[in-house]
């Protein structure tokens, strides 16, 4: 990310015009690495969020988030220290991505009295500090020391120590060649951006490879490079001190560049609240639904394993003919068999023309014994067929259930999307407690952000994926409960029913409104439905359609779960919508 020390520089500038003579009103930690500030200044309430996970960030917010019911220890001090403070500054040191917020508020003495809270963004060493007026720290969001990697000790109690990054401040140095000559030549064989980026502060990649482009220069490090390259640094830094400056989207970044106006309404603070707050959203999406994912996979691992287990003993089932053959054939000739103790014998299987068969038999047993024996086998596999057989039938459909979820998880855009299958999930006991993610170090679990109340509106609403085709509706569910509420609840019975043959995918419902469709209509709806199942990524797709009155949903039968009767089927190709 280029949250650099440009950025933070002009978060600064804007923060200062408008924050300045502030009161602290409220302090939310509504992630375990983030503080949101509330202040009042000027008659308007302003959040001003402190992010120092990995998306670290300074800047004003207008986005909610969901508070912990419980606050953290450390926002609990901030309140004690800070609610009711008055804001006197907003700095930085130089171009360092280190901001100071200093504060005055009374004290239980009702002294007047000064803090500092110092918000460091330097990637995994970033943190949230308060400081009080004899530099010694309060407390941290992170305690870090020497020992565990950090560049000094943050603890509470001890003088806070500004970090030694030695690296050199743009604004001071002079344009002239006095500078560049002291740069050595093993220096000076490194590239232009290499350069500036490992020797000045405040710079990052984004901002020295955008000015390098802009200005249409090359990447070696010549004087006259040099000069123009910091020239323009000096005049972008000049522009954010008039406040001429705005933030511009690149393919997976962003960057400060100047502006031939005057910014008057927090440019850039709000595109870093709709950028953060997008990754954030996007983090958040991908955590959620690789949490449902990998539950899901646990238990269609260990369903699978139980498929198997019940396979084996259907096919054990398969010989119960052959221990009833051996039984018979062994008590037929009993007369016959003079010898005990033998591993097998060969009789005529006069199911067969009386051709031989062998027989193992049990050397412990004599002939008698072994007919017992296979007769007994022989009913007690008779007995575990039924119940196998329906066990094998309901783990497949179990499977088939599991597998819909995946294809939901897969084709789901949003939070409110996953939280729909959530429920579904929770609503079919898949599981008794909340699930599990994993997120850096630290453990979360997923929860959904819905009330009952919303759980209904969520079943009822019509919010399907919808297409107009050669003048007919195409509604499509995006998951199994909105695929049972369109075809059972929405759709009326001569609608068409729309599904893949035989593999996980959306219901599919073209509304005819007492219209004949055309077969072309039927093959691009059918091409439709192709797209939204796991056959996406093939060819030649056989899709079954047939009247909505002939779609039927079994009694138990798991969400979209149905059969249907009276169909045709169609290859297609899926659409590429």
């Amino acid at each position: 990310m280029a949250f650099d020390g440009f950025i933070l520089k002009s978060v600064i500038q804007e923060l200062s015009s408008c924050l300045l003579t502030g009161k602290i009103t409220k302090v939310y930690q509504p992630l375990p690495e983030e503080i949101i500030l509330g202040v009042y200044c000027g008659g308007t309430n302003y959040a001003l969020s402190c992010n120092v996970s990995s998306l670290y960030s300074l800047h004003l917010t207008t986005t909610s988030k969901p508070n912990p019911l419980v606050a953290p220890s450390f926002c609990m001090l901030l309140r004690k220290y800070l609610i009711g403070s008055k804001i006197k500054n907003i700095t930085m040191a130089g171009l360092e991505r280190i901001a100071t917020i200093e504060l005055e508020n009374y004290n239980e003495l009702n002294d007047l009295v000064t803090y500092q809270l110092v918000i460091e963004l330097m990637g995994k060493h970033s943190n949230i500090i308060l400081i009080n007026q004899e530099n010694r720290i309060i407390d941290s969001l992170k305690h870090l020391t020497t020992f565990s990697g950090s560049l000094r000790n943050i603890l509470p109690n001890i003088p806070y120590q500004f970090p030694e990054l030695n690296k050199l401040d743009i604004s001071t140095i002079s344009v002239n060649s006095d500078f560049y000559n002291t740069i050595s030549n093993d220096a000076k064989s490194s590239s232009l951006s290499e350069y500036f980026c490992n020797h000045f502060s405040g710079t990052s990649k984004a901002l020295i490879n955008y000015s390098i482009t802009q200005l249409a220069i090359s990447e070696d490090l010549t004087f006259e490079n040099f000069k123009t390259l910091l020239t323009y640094l000096q005049n972008l830094l000049t522009k954010i001190q008039n406040q001429q400056v705005i933030c511009l989207s690149l393919e997976n970044d962003y960057v400060l560049s100047s502006s031939s106006e005057r910014n008057t309404h927090l440019n850039v603070n709000f595109f870093l609240d709709d950028y953060y707050t997008k990754k954030e959203q996007e983090g958040e999406f991908t955590q959620y639904r690789n949490g449902l994912l990998s539950f899901i996979a646990k238990k269609l691992k260990k369903i699978a394993k139980k498929s198997d287990e019940v396979t084996k003993k259907v096919q054990e089932c398969s010989k119960m003919q052959d221990y009833q053959l051996y039984g018979e054939l062994l008590t037929n000739n009993l007369y016959r068999l003079k010898e005990d103790h033998i591993d097998h014998i060969i009789l005529d299987n006069y199911y067969q023309q009386n051709q031989p068969i062998t027989i193992p038999l049990d050397i412990s047993l004599s002939p008698s014994d072994n007919a017992k024996k296979y007769f007994k086998k022989y009913h007690k596999l008779k007995n575990t067929i039924s119940i196998v057989t329906i066990q094998k039938e309901e783990l497949e459909k179990e499977i088939d259930y599991l597998e819909s979820i995946v294809y939901e998880l897969q084709i789901a855009k949003n939070i409110a999307e996953l939280d729909r299958i959530y429920q579904e999930m929770e609503e079919n006991n898949l599981f008794s407690r909340k699930v599990p993610v994993k997120q850096g170090n630290k453990s979360f679990k997923i929860k959904s952000r819905t009330n009952n109340r919303q759980k209904v509106a969520n079943k009822k609403q019509n919010d399907f994926l919808s297409y107009q085709i050669n003048g007919f509706t195409v509604l499509v569910g995006k998951n199994n409960q909105e695929n049972d509420y369109l075809t059972l609840k929405v759709a009326k019975e001569n609608d068409i029913w729309f599904h893949v043959k035989d593999l996980q995918g959306s219901h599919v419902i073209l509304v005819v409104n007492q219209k004949e469709p055309s077969q072309e209509t039927i093959n691009q709806v059918a091409a439709i439905s192709a797209h939204y199942s796991k056959a996406k990524q093939s060819s030649n797709i056989p899709v079954d359609y047939a009247l909505v009155k002939y779609v039927k949903k079994p009694a138990k039968a798991k969400p979209g779960m149905v059969i249907y009767t009276n169909y045709q089927t169609v290859n297609v190709q899926p659409a590429n919508l």
